[in-house]
């Protein structure tokens, strides 16, 4: 099945991620496609605005596919798994080509609407933030999870994360929490939240040239959203109060102590205690490294990362005794949903644990995204 639906209708390029049964998640085929495809647009005077939407499983046809409903769900986190085991080096490629279409997308000469649709986490937030106008609905449900699965929010999450207001970029990065469309656009993670009912008229309209810019789809979504409700403005005190310290074991400490009584601080405390202490460490430290980076440094800096993600020769180990295999067996292999995180606790990570992810397995001039602008 082809799981990159792409047409030209008049001047819009159309997109639509067809693999429902797997939420749309990325395979490093998808990802060529994907590629491929905005790379011959953008070089194709006749088209003008490209529009990217996701799709879910067909009410009477288990096997086939409608338009919208889910957006995609991230990275094929099975195949990480199964790659890292075998040492199959399509898992490198896998991130070289999905940080290099990241980059592609966010710098995109022409413009390009994304219909944020349902599930909107991980790798498809990767393909969604470059994007001119980003479109959520209010059934949005959008996070990057990735300290659960014992990894850290990459796609350029450094980079759009760091700057959501304040310091809400950390609470999103290491809780993984999902937030609804209207938060979406109070964090700036979104552009505007629109009725889901709207969004088949607005897809239309694009391919049939009603819309044929950036400003005429704003302008519609502007009119469509109606009395959608809105989102108080982010970040709260609480999250800036916990997530602006300094570190994790402070951000925890204060969530304890204020946990008997306030119940978010309760909640988010027992939050971080399921996540990859490890990986809480490395992403605080990425998100706060991210914020003074361009992008392409960004995705560099995230390649780094990912590689020492699965193969940490400073913490002696390989194969399944990773953190992000670790993470992936708990939640879709084995699905007992009890990671065994090592080191187990928050306030056992060290300093010498987390500064090599940030020490680049590559010498400038042999990195695999060094031609990024």
């Amino acid at each position: 099945m082809q799981h990159v639906v792409t047409e030209q209708a008049g001047s819009a390029g159309l997109i639509t991620l067809a693999r429902p049964r797997a939420l749309n998640a990325l395979t490093l085929a998808m990802i060529r496609t994907l590629t491929a495809q905005l790379l011959r647009w953008r070089d194709d005077d006749t088209v003008r605005i490209v529009a990217l939407r996701g799709s879910a499983k067909h009410a009477s046809d288990p096997s086939g596919h409608e338009p919208f409903g889910s957006f995609c769900a991230g990275g094929d986190i099975r195949f990480f798994h199964q790659a890292a085991l075998a040492g199959d080096p399509a898992l490198e490629d896998f991130f070289t080509e999905e940080y290099r279409l990241n980059h592609l997308i966010h710098r995109y000469p022409k413009p390009m609407i994304v219909f944020m649709d349902g599930i909107v986490m991980g790798g498809g937030m990767g393909v969604a933030q470059g994007a001119r106008v980003r479109i959520a609905t209010e059934r949005t449900k959008m996070a990057m999870p990735e300290t659960g699965i014992g990894l850290f929010p990459d796609v350029g999450g450094g980079y759009f994360l760091s700057r959501c207001p304040g310091h809400l970029g950390e609470y999103l990065a290491l809780t993984g929490n999902v937030i609804d469309g209207a938060q979406a656009v109070a964090a700036g993670l979104a552009d505007h939240a629109v009725p889901s009912a709207a969004l088949p008229g607005l897809w239309a309209d694009i391919a049939a040239g009603r819309l044929p810019d950036a400003a005429s789809v704003q302008g519609r979504c502007a009119q469509a959203a109606g009395d959608l409700p809105t989102a108080a403005p982010w970040p709260d005190a609480g999250v800036e109060r916990i997530f602006g310290l300094a570190d994790v074991p402070a951000m925890m400490q204060a969530l304890q102590a204020a946990s008997a009584e306030d119940p978010w601080a309760a909640r988010t405390a027992d939050v971080l205690a399921r996540r990859s202490p490890l990986m809480l460490h490395v992403t605080l430290e990425q998100l706060r490294r991210a914020r003074g980076m361009d992008l392409a440094s960004e995705l560099r800096m995230e390649r780094d990362l990912v590689r020492h993600c699965f193969h940490p020769a400073h913490l002696g180990r390989s194969g399944a005794d990773v953190e992000v295999v670790e993470g992936v067996r708990a939640l879709a292999v084995d699905k007992d949903h009890h990671p065994r995180w090592n080191p187990t606790r928050i306030d056992a990570v060290l300093p010498a644990m987390v500064a090599p992810f940030f020490d680049s397995p590559w010498p400038a001039h042999a990195h695999p995204l060094r031609d990024l602008d």
